[in-house]
């Protein structure tokens, strides 16, 4: 069988390397999570809009975030085309970290206007505020497959990266709230506690971008067409696959979590509680990512996605049926978010390797527009369940309810239906169509591998 190809930096530049990488997901994962998780939040319990701008608001970042996640291809495709003393990636990631710092900045301020213009606003600063995010996401993740070619490196790095990034997630989740009451609890806390935010985000940006070593894996390649740019996406069976199945894993996650805040309030009745079950989630995930290495080294990818899937149903069920008491529902968290982070890697490394399946199959390397599909995933779940979860505060009656007391029994079955029962079913979904249609195991990598070696496609060296 066909092996691995040599490092092509030596040990101590791939441990740089893939702390350094590491490091710059912490603030990019706060920023993500406080928009992505928090943007509603803010708007119905700090500036406290009307349901007609509630209304208009979820369809509007609907509309963006999907516009924007077909931009991530487009995005991919300059990346690629992107011929500059620093490389290809390191001048976006840059320049998409200030803009997204500023966008980010906007959005949780206070701008003082009538529902009708700040519709208007909103959604320009939400449209700016993706298209931002893409300028940064888009290279950043890119940079990853584009620092080894070896899978194990590649899991090393993907988890250490993931690792920064759910201590920047969590954070967030369970600093937001006593932080934003400490400050005073209305949108001046909520903007205090973002200028804080993209404060990290920057330093941690600033660490990537002169800590990485990016050493040269392939051959460079003519300029990528947008006439070819359709094929590179659709001629990749294994990456269209992936992404299906990843884009109803993450849309039912994030669904999930995204209702954590209105649970505890209205269901659980105790919004205090939501900071220590967001720690105790922090701790889970932060376990899955640490251990993920020592189980990967004993099971195969397919098997530990079995595991993990496995977990999150129970604890899905858990969560579901359990009564309002924290040892059962705090239960149900550690196995879901465990499970998660599982799946949150291999989505990862699947990725990654359709980068070298393309490039063995279509004859030309586009990491940059392959690695699109990542951030794609992550946007349109975050749409999806951004919509679902607006569609239900209205309709349940949370968004108009003066006191937790005023939501009806019916109101709280749908939110805990929306919550935990449909994204059950998307997860499960998402699952079966990985079984069914991902063939990349390791066996086959390493023929990918072997095989563009033999054509002259990789470019696999030591630096010294």
């Amino acid at each position: 069988m066909a092996t691995q190809p040599e490092p092509a930096l030596p040990g101590a530049l791939l441990t740089r390397n893939r702390w350094s990488f590491g490091v710059g997901t912490l603030g990019r994962d706060m920023v993500y999570t406080l928009v992505s998780l928090y943007l509603i939040v803010y708007l119905t319990e700090a500036l406290n809009v009307s349901d007609y701008f509630l209304w208009w608001a979820g369809w509007l970042i609907l509309a963006a975030r999907l516009f924007d996640a077909v931009m991530d291809i487009v995005m991919g495709s300059v990346v690629d085309n992107t011929r500059s003393r620093w490389g290809h990636y390191k001048p976006w990631i840059l320049g998409g970290a200030l803009a997204s710092a500023v966008t980010t900045l906007l959005l949780f301020t206070d701008l003082g206007l009538p529902d009708t213009t700040y519709v208007a606003v909103f959604a320009l600063l939400y449209l700016l505020w993706g298209l931002s995010w893409t300028m940064n996401d888009i290279p950043f993740w890119a940079l990853l497959p584009a620092l080894t070619l070896d899978q194990k490196e590649r899991e090393r790095i993907g988890a250490l990266a993931k690792i920064f990034a759910t201590i920047g997630l969590f954070s967030v989740v369970v600093a937001i709230l006593p932080a934003t009451a400490a400050l005073g609890g209305d949108s001046r806390a909520w903007s205090v506690f973002t200028l804080v935010i993209v404060t990290i985000m920057l330093t941690g940006q600033a660490v990537t971008l002169f800590g990485v070593r990016e050493p040269k894996l392939a051959v460079e390649q003519p300029k990528v067409t947008l006439p070819e740019l359709w094929r590179v996406v659709t001629g990749n069976d294994q990456l269209l696959w992936t992404a299906i199945s990843m884009v109803l894993f993450m849309t039912g996650y994030i669904t999930t979590t995204s209702f954590g805040i209105y649970f505890f309030k209205y269901a659980y009745r105790d919004e205090t509680m939501y900071t220590p079950f967001g720690t105790v989630l922090g701790i889970a995930q932060l376990t899955g990512f640490l251990v993920f290495p020592l189980f990967r080294k004993r099971f195969s990818r397919r098997s530990l996605y079995t595991g993990a899937t496995g977990m999150i149903v129970v604890g899905y069920l858990v969560f579901f049926f359990a009564p309002m008491n924290m040892l059962w529902i705090g239960a149900a968290g550690l196995l879901l978010f465990i499970g998660q982070s599982f799946v949150v890697v291999l989505m990862l490394v699947f990725i990654t390797d359709c980068i070298e399946y393309g490039h063995w199959k279509l004859g030309r390397r586009n990491a940059a527009v392959t690695f699109a599909l990542q951030p794609f995933i992550n946007k349109v779940g975050a749409a999806l369940a951004t919509q679902i979860v607006s569609v239900v505060v209205l309709l349940s009656g949370i968004n108009s309810a003066a006191t937790p007391d005023a939501v009806t029994g019916e109101g709280l079955l749908m939110m805990r239906l929306a919550m935990l029962v449909l994204p059950l079913v998307l997860i499960v979904a998402g699952y079966l169509i990985y079984r069914s249609k991902y063939r990349i195991d390791e066996e086959f990598y390493a023929r990918i591998l072997a095989d563009l070696a033999a054509r002259g496609q990789l470019s696999i060296h030591r630096t010294p």
